[in-house]
Order: structure tokens, then sequence, then C-alpha cells
């Protein structure tokens, strides 16, 4: 048996001994505490001598003779005890001694200093709340192992005390982006997550079935169709801040589950959804970097507007020296593509190129904020035409530290110009390209009924959290990101 297994062995002996006597360590339903650890190191002078009552986990234990200490951690930081013989008398503080490491424990007594000048509770009494009966992680090493972090997060958050201020910062950014848009007058909604039609993404779904309707459903990759649909219905400033859901591969930079912001507002173009995306983005680090500027893997960064605009097709030029803008079709546009490092090329259209020669030549390029502008048709199907080049689109992309963080379109609301896209894209799906946009009946009967010039945006809160935080992959900002199965051991 491994060392963790003779461990767990002993510690149910334990527990079966307590039992047997009585003293059922999960039979509490409550515990009335007084104070946080926080409270007791931040206004020792106010509350000294006071009684006390704590609870948390033993994070360590130390025996000096007739004297013990323990360090008590609850969600707001650590307390130390103090216990003594004399105090508690020898049953007691044999018990105490038999505490184990992870062991949820509420404690009361007096608050004091010790000799050392260490913020102390002097222990009069505890009670064991819960019996933990696995070890901890090694105290001085912690948790290293990157597999076990992420599949086993609760462990994570016990003994990496940076970890929980990651996702604390990340909590704080979502309630800071929500009071911000709140602030502008935006409205939240809540769109359906199970869709009979996905859309509002290039993107492969998730798909389930309904028993009692018998019906296929699909869950949602993005909720822009039906956020538009409340434009049409006379909101017109609205917004979502939820789960999505992406039947793609996983790496550093993509999870199958992941968090976005998207905003739609009436009567405003490309430009206000710019000013929305930089006083975001600047509010959100004001929030959790105490400034503008921040570290991204090694490069200085900063948010303060206004951002740098670049158009697409130039720069995929300039990097490539693939002018895609006198590509006709998708054989020429392969051909023009071949001496390019994009792997597979066989199957990619025109489209699909170009996003691969951008996102292989351009995009890490892009550390510093900026807007990737002017967008082709081919590539924006809810995107709308800008008139004095219709085979180009008001949209654009924002980049920071070489991370696409989201998507934003001066809305197309001409249903004809919209059904026309959609039987496009239809076309290309029979053609092989499984992340074609499937055609929304209801979507373009809806804006039939007249949908207001827009601006809507999106943004990728996890992408942002992982910028902001300086996290290496998603997976450091996502509390239980998807792994493979593996069998429990």
């Amino acid at each position: 048996m491994s060392e963790q297994g003779d461990q767990r062995e002993a510690r149910l002996a334990k527990l079966k001994a307590m039992q047997q006597e009585g003293r059922d360590p999960f039979a509490e339903t409550k515990y009335e505490r007084t104070h946080l650890a926080a409270e007791l190191q931040e206004h020792f002078q106010e509350l000294e001598g006071n009684n006390i009552t704590v609870a948390g986990r033993l994070m360590a234990i130390r025996q000096h003779g007739k004297s013990a200490f323990a360090d008590l951690a609850d969600g707001s930081g650590q307390v130390q005890l103090f216990a003594r013989l004399n105090e508690l008398g020898e049953e007691v503080f044999a018990r105490f001694l038999d505490l184990d490491l992870g062991d949820i424990v509420g404690a009361r007594g007096n608050l004091m200093k010790t000799r050392s000048g260490e913020v102390s509770l002097l222990l009069e009494d505890f009670t064991l709340l819960a019996k933990s009966l696995r070890p901890l992680p090694e105290k001085f090493h912690g948790l290293k192992d990157v597999e076990t972090r992420y599949r086993q997060r609760y462990l994570d958050l016990i003994v990496n005390e940076e970890v929980r201020e990651v996702f604390k910062k990340r909590a704080r950014m979502i309630t800071r982006l929500r009071r911000s848009l709140e602030e502008r007058g935006f409205v939240e909604f809540s769109t359906p997550i199970l869709q009979p039609i996905y859309g509002g993404a290039n993107a492969r779904p998730f798909t389930t079935h309904h028993n009692a309707l018998d019906m296929r459903l699909y869950m949602r990759i993005a909720p822009e169709l039906y956020l538009k649909r409340l434009l049409v219905g006379g909101f017109e400033k609205v917004y979502e801040i939820g789960p999505m859901f992406r039947n793609e591969g996983v790496d550093a930079r993509h999870n199958p589950e992941f968090t976005m912001l998207e905003a739609y507002q009436a009567y405003a173009d490309l430009e206000d959804m710019m000013d929305l995306f930089e006083g975001l983005v600047v509010e959100l680090a004001e929030e959790v970097c105490e400034g503008t500027t921040f570290t991204y893997r090694g490069n200085e960064i900063d948010v303060a507007p206004p951002w740098r605009r670049l158009p697409l097709l130039a720069a995929v030029e300039e990097a490539t020296g693939v002018d895609f803008r006198e590509l006709s079709g998708d054989e020429e546009a392969r051909a023009a593509c071949a001496e390019l490092d994009l792997g597979h090329t066989d199957a990619d259209n025109w489209g699909a190129l170009l996003d691969k020669a951008f996102d292989r030549y351009v995009q890490p390029e892009l550390i510093q904020p900026t807007f990737v502008v002017d967008y082709p048709v081919a590539i924006s199907p809810l995107a709308k035409r800008k008139p004095e080049e219709l085979d180009t689109t008001f949209r654009f992309e924002p980049f920071i530290g070489g991370e696409e963080l989201g998507n934003a379109f001066a809305e197309l609301n001409d249903p004809l110009d919209q059904r026309r896209r959609f039987e496009q894209q239809a076309a290309a799906r029979e053609a092989g390209d499984e992340e074609a946009h499937p055609l929304d009946e209801d979507f373009v009967t809806a804006l039939e009924y007249g949908m207001p010039p827009a601006g809507g945006m999106g943004l990728g809160v996890d992408r942002l959290a992982m910028l902001l935080l300086d996290a290496p992959n998603l997976r450091e900002v996502i509390a239980f990101p998807l792994l493979r199965t593996r069998e429990a051991e």
C-alpha cells in the first residue's frame, strides 16, 4: 500500500474510534463564528483579549512540550491556535494533538500575541467539524503536478494560496464587468443554452436530444442571434455573460466550455464598439492590476486607449507576400499559399486559408492592443458590408499579447442580405465546411420586422483573465477545465 493509502487507513481507524466513543466528527450542522482570520490580524488592537470563535482547516501543527501551535486557515487567511496543557486539561490537549492536517476545526479562545509577536488564539475549546480522511500534499513543496492540480482543483485551492487569488480576481473581473455595463445602461439577459438551431459563430456544436419532445438540440456556441432578437423587440442595450460550448480541440487557448460576454447596442456603430471594448478592458485592468499596464509573458502591455487599427488583408500581405484580394477562388488561394507554413490545406477554402495565414504570421506579433479591421464578407456572415467596399465588412477583432480577445461587428440588419449569406454558408456546409453557419429562418423572420442599426461585440472572459493575471494557459483561470477521463485511483 502507498504512503497515502497507509495514512488514509490510519485516519479511518481514528474516525471509527471516535464514532464508537460517541464523537461523530460529521454530526455538526452549523458552527457560529465571531470573526474571520483576516479580521483578527487587521483589528488585533481592538480585539486583543476578547473571546473569539473561528473555524477553518488545520494546515500545520507543532508540539513544544506542554504546548502546541496550529495554523488554522479559513477563506480570508490564517490565524495561529495556541494550545496549552494547563488550559485544556490532559484529555482535551491529547485530542488536539491527535488532529490531522486537513481536519476542519472550530476553535474558541482569547485573542493574544505570543512572545514572538504572532497573533494567536489561546485555546479554551475546539470542535472537530469534519475529519479529513486523506493527507494533504506535503507542506513545503505544495502541489506542483499540473495534471493533479487541474483534476483535483480542490487540493490546488487548499494548498496554493496564489491559485485562490487568481480565482478571487477572476470573480472580481466578472463583477466589475457587470457593473461597467449596467453603468452604461445595458440590461442583462439569459438566453437559451439549449437551442434548436445553433448560430452566432463559425464552430461545431455539441449535440444532445430532448426525449419528451423527441427533438435534436444544440448547446449554444454564442448568444448572438437571441440577443439581436431582443433588439428587434425594442431593447436598445443588451448583454449576457455566461458559458458557451464549442466542440473543438483543447489546448492552451481553447476549452470546449468557456465564458464570454456579448453586448449589443442599437443605433451604435463599430467605433462605438471600439470605445466600449477599450473602456471595459481598461476598467478590468484597473480592477485587478491597479492600472492600465501589466506584464504578460515577459511583455509589458499598456491598454490605455486609443488602440492601434490594423487592416486584415494588408497585414497578411505584408507578413506573407500573399495578397488575398487578388485571389479569386479556393484553388487559386491554395496555390498561392503552397509555400507558407500552414499545415494541411488540401480541403481549405479561401476564407480558411486567410484565417490560417493570419494566425500563423500576423497574430503572434500583435503584442500591444490592436483592433484588426476590415474583414471580408466571406468570413463575416453576420456583419454589415461597407457601402464603398461591398466585399468588406464593418468588423474588428481585438488582440493583446498575441491573443485574440473577441469579435465585433456593425450588425447586419438587412434580412435579404442575411438570407443570401446564410444560403452561401449552407452551400459551404454542403461542400464539407462543418463550421459554416446554419440557416436560421426564425432569425431572418425577426429581421424582416425591422432591427435598428446596431453594434455588437463579444469578449472572451477567460482569455482576458489569462492576460491580466499573466497565466500561462486557460486552465489556470478556469476552475474545472475539461480533461480526458481516467480511471479513479
